[in-house]
């Protein structure tokens, strides 16, 4: 996600297309590199500074804002190109900004990654201590139908612009049971979100725990781990910190966030309407094919579907409609009840603490999200988004190391048992089949 404040998945290098666009679009498997570009933190004292350092994001494209600071108290996250240096920094100190160097070399951490991975290819059964590329996840689903064909059935939503394959499973013990979708990678960057769901499709087939057992075959399970195919790729062969999808937008912008395109009030709140921005929400509603494709497989389970859950990193919240408006949802007294229940589950094993509430108040406004079209133009009445680890100190959380993958895929299971108990009891379900 874009992480607006201290609170949620982070405002990642948006002006940084800008930079590499005219060369990735002359040779697009050029890895992008980040050497020596300096990570600051910057705090305003006064509602002056807020407004002068805000206005860099859209004076330069040599910053590329992490987190954006929505009011006192909040905190800038800044990448600065080498080049721009002197000028950052003396604007900072002659206006009393406080400001503090963070990291000298933001490209260090992409090269470890990198180098930890390369290392891997040569390795065993698909597992869950290291991030994986999106044919070893597509391989891993189709073993998964091979070998498990009464419960698990391949699916396939469509194709993505570069003509990849949207490929999920559905995961049934039986007819007649109400149905749970989980989206995951919608971002591309936000490697966490596909590890989390498929482990936790993992768990569904093949626990041995009662709670886990009694959750997986009281529901369908709808299970897409990447819902942004061909900008997940690209974050492994070219560019680790893309978020959008691929499409071309002129010569030199790429893709629209496919998270702000869906067609729920879209492009009102929090979006940009620059092809460039890492906000940018398309040239129209369902401009991208990703979200058209999905949205419309999400359609043919009207009536069916009960509940809707994304998963995206960082910041550790869990939120829910609505993202366009600060107006409450119908039944967000429901909403809101369950996500405390849902955190508080989420901190017993390992401690992580969760903040939760409706997008619009508990981090910023934003709307054509996929959660919000579900539940807006759908009536799934249980959605919900979650930003997994880390929370949101981290200024390089899309980077989040390998061994914490199983730990935040159980405790997120820990908390989806309460979250999905909660509202079943709620009768959420009972006209859902």
């Amino acid at each position: 996600m874009v992480r607006l404040n201290s609170a949620a998945g982070s405002r990642w290098w948006a002006p940084a297309m800008a930079i590499l666009a005219l060369a990735l679009s002359v040779k697009a498997a050029e890895v992008a590199r980040y050497d020596n570009y300096r990570l600051y933190r910057v705090t305003p004292h006064s509602e002056a500074q807020l407004r002068s350092v805000a206005a860099m994001e859209q004076a330069s494209d040599s910053l590329i804002f992490l987190e954006t600071a929505r009011k006192l108290g909040d905190r800038f996250d800044i990448v600065v190109a080498p080049h721009k240096l002197a000028d950052f920094t003396e604007t900072l100190e002659s206006d009393y900004i406080p400001h503090e160097l963070i990291e000298q070399n933001v490209q260090r951490a992409f090269d470890e990654e990198r180098v930890r991975l390369t290392n891997k290819r040569a390795k065993g059964p698909f597992d869950w201590n290291d991030y994986h590329t999106l044919e070893e996840i597509h391989a891993w689903l189709d073993q998964l139908a091979s070998e498990h064909p009464k419960e698990v059935e391949l699916l396939d939503a469509g194709r993505s612009h570069q003509n990849r394959t949207m490929k999920g499973v559905k995961l049934s013990y039986g007819p007649g049971r109400p149905g749970v979708f989980l989206e995951g990678g919608i971002h591309a960057r936000e490697w966490i979100s596909p590890a989390t769901v498929t482990y936790i499709l993992n768990q569904l087939l093949t626990s041995e725990d009662a709670k886990v057992r009694a959750l997986a075959e009281k529901f369908d399970w709808y299970v897409f781990p990447n819902a942004n195919p061909d900008g997940y790729a690209y974050t492994f062969q070219v560019n680790r910190l893309w978020r959008k999808t691929r499409k071309a937008y002129g010569p030199f912008c790429y893709g629209a966030d496919p998270n702000r395109n869906w067609d729920f009030h879209w492009a009102e709140q929090g979006t940009s309407n620059n092809a460039c921005s890492d906000t940018y929400h398309g040239s129209e509603a369902f401009s991208e094919v990703e979200t058209r494709s999905l949205a419309a497989f999400v359609e043919k389970l009207r009536g069916k579907l009960g509940a809707y859950i994304a998963f995206h990193s960082y910041s550790q919240l869990l939120l829910f409609p609505y993202g366009h408006t600060g107006a409450h949802s119908p039944n967000h007294q429901d909403l809101n009840e369950i996500a405390e229940a849902t955190v508080k589950s989420l901190a017993k094993r390992y401690g992580t603490q969760y903040k939760y509430g409706n997008v619009y108040d508990a981090i910023y406004p934003a709307s054509g999200s996929s959660v919000d079209w579900s539940y807006g133009a759908q009536d799934v009445k249980i959605a919900y988004t979650y930003e997994l680890r880390p929370d949101g100190d981290a200024w390089n959380g899309f980077v989040l190391p390998p061994n914490e993958i199983v730990p935040t895929g159980e405790e997120t299971l820990d908390s989806l048992i309460t979250l999905l108990e909660e509202s079943s009891a709620r009768g959420y379900y009972d006209e859902k089949h």
